[in-house]
């Protein structure tokens, strides 16, 4: 994040980069449900997180949409955006795309909206107009 604290500056975006491996996968070897999510919250946490300068927790996941399965040995890029910014809050659009053989043309599997509350030390919701410093 910026020092000059200005919202408009922040950053509002955080990608991450994962690899489907066998532990990840159902029976029928594809990325099992949890773990999708289990990475977009990670992702949700991150662009929040950076965005307000504070520790951050998940307060609601919305409308997850599994559109296409993702295979063993897909490679998984997570974009999540701050779309929304409340007083504490912060929602967070996340969408898992991935690769089938690395360097082709990423798709769309997952997508989904998660709401993100900025918190002090003992847990309770603060603003996130200023940063922490």
């Amino acid at each position: 994040m910026r020092s000059d604290g200005a919202a408009a500056s922040r950053v509002r975006e955080a990608r991450c980069v994962e690899i489907v491996f066998p532990d990840h996968c159902n029976h029928l070897g594809s990325l099992f449900g949890g773990q999708a999510l289990a990475w977009m919250d990670k992702a949700a946490f991150l662009a929040a997180s950076r965005f307000s300068g504070r520790t951050v927790v998940t307060a609601r996941s919305d409308r997850i949409d599994f559109r296409e399965p993702v295979k063993l040995g897909d490679i998984v890029e997570l974009v999540a955006t701050v779309t929304s910014v409340g007083r504490s809050s912060m929602t967070v659009r996340v969408s898992l795309l991935h690769e089938t053989v690395p360097g082709a043309e990423s798709k769309p599997a997952t997508t989904g909206e998660f709401v993100m509350v900025a918190v002090d030390e003992a847990g309770r919701a603060v603003p996130i107009g200023r940063p922490a410093t």
